[in-house]
């Protein structure tokens, strides 16, 4: 059994490494586990003393919002010696540490590796130099050092997860400059140069150029031609004639010409300017890109892999652990330090080699065709030419869902390049109804990607008579081979009854295919719907600002979220903001519940906290509603705290989608458009398609078996992955440990 560990992120800093920590800590205490906190990395393992700190529960409190990580980082020149590891191993040893958990890059886990893989050695010199007389060690030191990797890094250039920690915040760091700066550009009709980091993987400026619109974009993994800059020219020219004056183009660090000599943003800039006489303007985001408070979505994997990492050394001690923990198909899985240290760095040798084609291979599927995608959405012009037999009508509601517009731009972009018409149905069936539609044009639809809301309109209606009649006259007049609904649990049920009248109405005979979008992330054959990831950002930086308020009064807040009767904002929202508690739906509130948590309250504010903050669904309860367990709380502090209420309302679903929201809205787009293409070159579908985000990969499913997925009376799906969380949410929050840990001084007594 595992008695102590130690905790220390190295390398470059990256948003959420310090939920990671937390987490650690917090699992670890929590399980009897005395922590250590490395500071400054492997300088601090190195150096020791008082670079290395027993941690308390209270020591991580508050971490969450916080960039970078409170640890330190650094890169240590003598901890790559085997004299500067001896003396790590020294002072592991005298603080009776028998594992580690790394927080880094590949270099940063290879050194975790190397140190493992020496510790016996190290060990038994140790032993043997011990002063004569001195009498024996105190314990027994392990036979081995246990070690398990967290990748954190913003690139996201690791083997073995498909996001590290930090990558998630850092593209929405570029997505917002790139929203910032296209303001500029169109005011000035300026074309500007964007250098992101990324010196070996261009993921960062590849998904920034999907979900930011940029015209352009050059990273490491791809073979430019000899003559790419004349390219880049020609197609910036013939933009500008076509009515769009102002250009993005997106340049990795990592770069490379033909010949592989560095590309120079500089260099692109002056080449503008000089050749085509335009407003060139570079702008270089450098460590900006890894800066500020990490997003749900690093938070929420940070904890996820930080606890998974404490129980994988307490349930298997047989086990001789020296593996990273990624995040793979949204699920955790472990890959041997060695093999994931090998294959990352794979991809730099081919790209340093020139081997283009294997450097895109060893990728993954996901990136190559996310790099397909961005070549046909960067083309100034449709590859063919419009047909006149017939169009597609794409549809968005119910309710509006932060995203829309991306999907609806990449899924008519991809339909337009195949020279298909393209109508825009307004406010949602409405508009299919009342033949209510609007052509959708190639140049237009490049400045949707970042809107809010939906350009073409959403409505609630329900079918009345005649309206599925109208529906079939309007698709016959506007001569349509399919339709795209993008949209909520509604549209499901419309969909469901277009298919079941196609008897009575043969114009309804044609391809249907589905995008789910609801910021309440309640339908079935997706883990993610367009939108959740944005509601769940602007509820964590609203509960974040709430926090701020905390002073010298104690206060508890009880925050009202939507998700209609689906927990995920609330639970969702909970873990990644360390919310204390989250009442949902799927848990019924007890007056038992409400006395436990009026005890916890008065605990946690006995301890020091100033602010408890408990999430609520808006339909968590009928009867125990947000005002009603303000007021018993507040009627119960016997003038101990004050409880307040915050009711976010309609700001969870506002402002401009994020990076996770584009990227997944533009899958699914994209993949939508190419099966009603399909679907439409070959035989009538009988079904409706249903797309999803599954594993990690856009998948779909007949409507018909979406629908045996479905708790009718609920509207949310009978299986809920993030349900899993619960118990991950509930006992990092607490207040304090479940079991008393032993004694954090070293076993000598120093």
């Amino acid at each position: 059994m595992i008695k102590a560990l130690a905790v220390l992120t190295s390398g470059g800093d990256a948003p959420g490494m310090n939920a990671a920590v937390r987490a650690v800590v917090r699992r670890a205490l929590d399980r009897a586990i005395r922590v250590y906190g490395v500071f400054n990395g492997y300088n601090g393992l190195v150096k020791g003393g008082d670079s290395m700190r027993p941690l308390k529960w209270e020591d991580v409190g508050g971490v969450l919002p916080k960039g970078g990580t409170f640890l330190g980082t650094a890169r240590s020149d003598r901890f790559r010696t085997r004299e500067g590891r001896r003396e790590a191993v020294q002072h592991l040893l005298e603080c009776g540490i028998e594992a580690m958990v790394v927080i880094g890059g590949d270099g940063s886990l290879m050194g975790a590796h190397v140190l493992a893989s020496e510790w016996a050695e190290h060990v038994e010199e140790l032993q043997k130099a011990r002063p004569e007389g001195s009498g024996p060690a105190e314990g027994q030191p392990s036979e081995t050092l246990q070690i398990i990797g967290l990748p954190g890094s913003i690139d996201n250039d690791l083997f073995g997860t498909d996001m590290s920690i930090g990558a998630d915040t850092a593209l929405n760091h570029i997505v917002s400059a790139l929203d910032n700066l296209s303001s500029t550009a169109a005011s000035h009709e300026r074309t500007f140069i964007v250098e992101t980091m990324g010196r070996h993987c261009g993921y960062l400026a590849l998904m920034a150029t999907l979900a930011g619109g940029a015209s352009w974009v050059l990273v490491p993994e791809e073979q430019l031609e000899l003559r790419w800059h004349q390219k880049m020219i020609e197609s910036i020219d013939k933009a500008r004639q076509v009515g769009r004056p102002h250009q993005m183009i997106i340049v990795a660090e990592g770069a490379r010409h033909a010949d592989g000599l560095p590309i120079r943003s500089e260099e692109i800039r002056k080449l503008l300017s000089e050749r085509l006489g335009v407003d060139a303007r570079l702008t270089v985001l450098g460590h900006i890109q890894r800066g500020g408070s990490p997003t749900a979505f690093d938070r929420v994997m940070a904890t996820r892999l930080g606890v998974a990492a404490v129980d994988a050394l307490v349930d298997n001690p047989e086990v001789r652990h020296t593996h990273m923990l990624g995040l793979v198909r949204n699920e955790v899985v472990a890959t041997p330090l060695t093999e994931v240290v090998e294959k990352s760095q794979a991809v730099r040798t081919e790209i340093e080699s020139g081997n283009y084609d294997r450097a895109l291979e060893l990728r993954g599927d996901s990136f190559r065709k996310t790099l397909s995608l961005v070549k046909t959405l960067t083309r100034i012009s449709p590859a063919q030419k419009q047909h006149e037999d017939g169009a597609v009508a794409i549809v968005t509601g119910d309710a509006d869902a932060p995203g829309m517009n991306a999907a609806v731009s990449v899924a008519a972009r991809c339909l337009l390049n195949h020279g298909v018409k393209v109508y825009g149905a307004l406010d949602g069936f409405l508009g299919l109804i009342r033949g209510n539609f609007v052509e959708l044009n190639w140049h237009e639809l490049v400045g949707w990607i970042n809107r809010p809301s939906s350009e073409i309109g959403t409505a609630r209606h329900e079918f009345e008579d005649g309206d599925l009649a109208r529906i079939a006259e309007n698709i016959e007049r506007y001569k349509l081979k399919g339709i795209i609904a993008i949209g909520g649990w509604g549209f499901f049920t419309k969909l469901q009854e277009m298919v079941r009248r196609r008897e009575e109405f043969e114009a309804l005979r044609i391809p249907m295919v589905l995008a789910p979008a609801t910021i309440d992330n309640n339908l079935p054959c997706t883990q993610f719907s367009i939108g959740s990831d944005t509601a769940l950002n602007n509820i964590i930086e609203a509960v974040d600002k709430i926090r701020h308020t905390a002073g010298a009064t104690r206060r508890a807040f009880i925050v009202e979220v939507m998700g209609g009767k689906c927990g995920f904002l609330a639970m969702m929202g909970a873990l990644a903001s360390g919310a204390e508690k989250a009442y949902i739906p799927e848990n019924r509130i007890s007056l038992a519940e409400l006395n436990q948590d009026l005890e916890d309250l008065r605990c946690s504010f006995q301890k020091g906290k100033r602010m408890v903050i408990y999430l609520r669904n808006e339909h968590s309860s009928q009867h125990f509603t947000t005002n009603f367990i303000r007021d018993l709380l507040e009627e119960e502090s016997m003038g101990q705290f004050q409880v307040r209420t915050a009711i976010l309302g309609h700001v969870q679903r506002g402002g401009a989608p994020s990076a996770f929201d584009r990227v997944l809205a533009a899958r699914m787009g994209s993949s939508a458009a190419f099966a009603l293409l399909e679907a439409m070159d070959g035989t009538p579908q009988e079904d409706v398609s249903v797309f999803g985000l599954r594993g990690g990969s856009v998948t779909s499913v007949a409507l018909s078996e979406a629908f045996t997925e479905m708790d009718f009376k609920t509207r949310r799906p009978k299986q809920q992955w993030f349900m899993e969380l619960t118990d991950i949410a509930n006992s990092l929050a607490k207040y304090g440990p479940s079991c008393v840990v032993a004694d954090v001084q070293a076993p000598d007594g120093e």
